[in-house]
């Protein structure tokens, strides 16, 4: 009979159950569990690895390029970044209200390590993400430009509900990649979410993107129902130089 219910618990897919089920059953006999409360509880832990493998799968294939978590965050290197309104954002509220998160900040200040640990978050609510540069992105788009498959391409980015775009205004934007990257953000406007990571002020943004109409366009949409978190401070990447340094010396 035992050999039968794992076959059939098998066939049904509970896979994770087996391994499990004779230490529980022996301990449901032992404890006078009730038949109902038993299948509950299997069934209930089923749920939950499944869950949390969906999760897994959702993280892996988000693109990101580090997995880090806001506990790992150092706020007291940072202080500039207000701890309360990070714990706040990471509750995805503003997935759910289609808005935007722009952190802005001098390289190595930790705006992709933000990024990243709010993707990683939103990923294991299961909420479709995606990590992407903005170099890479503009060239994917730009090759579906040419392959006249434009469209299609601008449809899998706005189907993320969280898309983020890391390291805008690192590379100069020629029109035509600032064109295609306004298509992209007026798709996306108010349908789902966008967090930006960036070294350049707002008012550069013409610079980056070689036309100062079509910076303000990107930045009208993306600016409009946004949270921005400005970033100052020293870098990440030189932390341990400035540990070794006498205080005196900063």
């Amino acid at each position: 009979m035992y050999a039968q219910l794992v076959n059939n618990l098998d066939e049904l897919g509970f896979t994770d159950v087996e391994p499990y089920l004779s230490e529980y059953l022996t301990k449901a006999s032992k404890e006078g569990i009730s038949l109902l409360d038993s299948l509950i509880h299997i069934s209930d832990r089923e749920i939950t690895l499944r869950n949390q493998r969906a999760a897994q799968i959702q993280v892996s294939v988000s693109h990101f390029p580090y997995i880090k978590t806001l506990d790992e965050f150092d706020y007291h290197f940072q202080p500039s970044v207000n701890k309360a309104e990070i714990k706040d954002l990471s509750t995805l509220r503003f997935i759910d209200k289609k808005e935007n998160i722009l952190f802005y900040g001098t390289p190595g200040t930790g705006k992709t390590h933000l990024a990243t640990a709010l993707g990683i978050e939103a990923a294991r609510k299961r909420n479709i993400t995606y990590f992407i540069t903005c170099h890479d992105l503009i060239q994917t788009l730009r090759k579906a430009h040419d392959e006249n498959r434009l469209e299609a391409r601008l449809k899998h980015f706005s189907k993320y509900k969280l898309l983020i775009i890391d390291e805008i205004g690192y590379l100069p934007v020629d029109k035509t990649g600032a064109n295609l990257f306004f298509q992209l953000i007026a798709k996306r406007y108010e349908h789902n979410s966008t967090i930006i990571t960036t070294n350049q002020p707002f008012s550069k943004w013409g610079e980056v993107f070689s036309d100062a109409t079509l910076a303000n366009a990107i930045l009208d949409r993306l600016l409009h129902h946004s949270h921005v978190v400005k970033m100052v401070g020293p870098s990440y990447r030189t932390k341990d130089y400035y540990d070794l340094v006498d205080p005196e010396d900063k």
